[in-house]
């Protein structure tokens, strides 16, 4: 763990990123919430997805961080300029369940269309569970959406 802190305190953004995810899981070292926020948060403000992603859950959960649907929108939304396929599922489950942001079924399965495209298999799931509950021209409007979304930064 020594060379990974070493690594992190230099400033390498997937070192702090790694860092952090063994500090909110315990893994190697005992579970804090607050180190966990604060080594995401170097590695975010470096544009590291992952590290954004986990920021941003932080906030979502309230862990080493004020609950927050504002902000871990804010880092999803960063993530998901990335590509990040995990992003654009958060991104999914916040507008599908209306956290942050006014609940919207289309949205949600433009979001999990677009994580499933990334190659994130449980987005599939979700994507699929969303569409039970949407019309015909709900979902075309959806997959219209998600062929044509494009990050908002070049």
């Amino acid at each position: 763990m020594s060379e990974a802190l070493k690594h992190a305190q230099a400033g390498d953004p997937n070192a702090q990123n790694q860092l952090g995810i063994h500090y909110s899981e315990g893994r190697g070292l005992p579970q804090n919430y607050l180190e966990a926020k604060d080594w995401f948060k170097k590695a975010a403000d470096q544009g590291h997805a992952g590290a954004q992603v986990n920021l941003g859950t932080l906030y979502s959960l309230g862990q080493g961080a004020p609950y927050s649907d504002h902000m871990a929108l804010f880092w999803f939304q960063k993530a998901a300029e990335q590509r990040n396929a995990l992003a654009f599922a958060k991104l999914g489950m916040m507008y599908e369940r209306g956290r942050g942001v006014p609940q919207s079924l289309v949205e949600a399965h433009m979001w999990y269309s677009l994580s499933a495209a990334y190659g994130e298999k449980r987005a599939v799931e979700s994507r699929d569970t969303i569409a039970t509950r949407m019309t015909r021209s709900q979902i075309t409007e959806s997959e219209e959406r998600a062929k044509k979304w494009t990050p908002a930064r070049p």
